[in-house]
């Protein structure tokens, strides 16, 4: 686990746990990590466990804005 991450949507704040995982590259097309929502309601991001600083910040801040847009359809609507 590499922290938290706060979101805010309407009044509510949201912390996201932010972990970073090692991805299987040869599996895959998709760029590694971002938002998740499991089964029990429970929110988060993964970011990529080889990438530099500059691509897990920028991994973090692209899973947040789309954490921001999940969770508004989900509670403002």
């Amino acid at each position: 686990m590499i922290g938290f991450v706060q979101v805010h949507v309407g009044a509510r704040i949201f912390a996201l746990p932010v972990q970073a995982v090692k991805f299987d590259r040869d599996r895959s097309s998709i760029p590694p990590g971002g938002f998740f929502s499991d089964e029990a309601g429970q929110y988060g991001i993964l970011v990529d466990g080889d990438a530099s600083p500059s691509d897990v910040q920028a991994q973090i801040a692209a899973a947040s804005a789309e954490a921001v847009r999940y969770i508004s359809g989900r509670y403002l609507n």
